[in-house]
């Protein structure tokens, strides 16, 4: 069933009101008509059961069959510190870390990186749509946000209940063991490089500031990969997909 997320101000009275860009995805690309069914997620893990009651050029509005809890949400919460890499790469670790869960996306300025984002760029824009999306897709019951783009001595000055940096240099460095310290629930900081990695010089601020460097194998993964690999090794340890 086709998906839609509104904010709060969108619900009134029984009914759901929808405009914007979405009102042209409704009626030209799924070209739904007075009576069909869609989902609406009020982005507070509230499902909505709805049918399309009136459509007209700039606003759809739905009336509310049955409220149903969304149940989606990973328990554990994992904020992603992503070293800024180039071209669109970001777009494909934003939409694949939205769907293994992650809450929360930070661009992050380390020493290595080549694209940088600028005061006012539409790149934070985009990337807030990506997640958008792919939360729509997947039937999260929240939108990730998309954090400001940070220092790299901010974001490892952030508290999280456990801060994890895969680092090519980390020999000993067990991801396994790093988190036998918590449990499903915990509040973790997962910090990855740009394409070049991190420097040594970050590597020390980073275990300065409590956070654990981990060795992710022997194998060199690229940035797009390292971030989705530990996300899904975390999720899996923590017994957040139940297998």
């Amino acid at each position: 069933m086709h998906r839609f997320f509104a904010g709060r101000d969108a619900f009134a009275d029984g009914k759901v009101y929808i405009d914007g860009g979405d009102v042209v995805h409704i009626t030209k690309v799924l070209r739904l008509k007075a009576g069909d069914s869609v989902v609406v997620c009020d982005g507070a893990s509230n499902d909505y059961l709805c049918a399309v009651e009136t459509i007209d050029k700039n606003l759809v509005t739905l009336s509310i069959i049955e409220q149903i809890p969304n149940d989606t949400e990973s328990k554990t919460s994992i904020t992603l510190y992503q070293g800024i890499p180039k071209s669109d790469k970001m777009d494909f670790i934003i939409q694949k870390c939205v769907e293994l869960g992650v809450k929360k996306i930070v661009p992050v300025e380390t020493a290595r990186i080549v694209a940088k984002v600028k005061d006012g760029d539409k790149k934070q824009i985009r990337w807030q749509r990506i997640a958008a999306e792919a939360a729509k897709q997947c039937g999260r019951g929240v939108i990730p946000e998309i954090g400001d783009v940070l220092t790299f001595a901010q974001a490892v000055a952030v508290e999280h209940e456990l801060k994890l940096m895969p680092y090519e240099c980390e020999k000993d460095g067990l991801l396994s063991s790093a988190l036998k310290s918590v449990t499903t629930g915990a509040d973790i900081g997962i910090y990855i490089g740009p394409e070049g990695g991190f420097d040594k010089a970050e590597a020390d601020m980073a275990v300065d500031a409590g956070v654990k460097t981990v060795t992710l194998g022997k194998r060199i993964l690229r940035c797009e990969t390292a971030g989705l690999a530990t996300v899904a090794a975390v999720m899996y340890a923590l017994d957040e997909w139940n297998i």
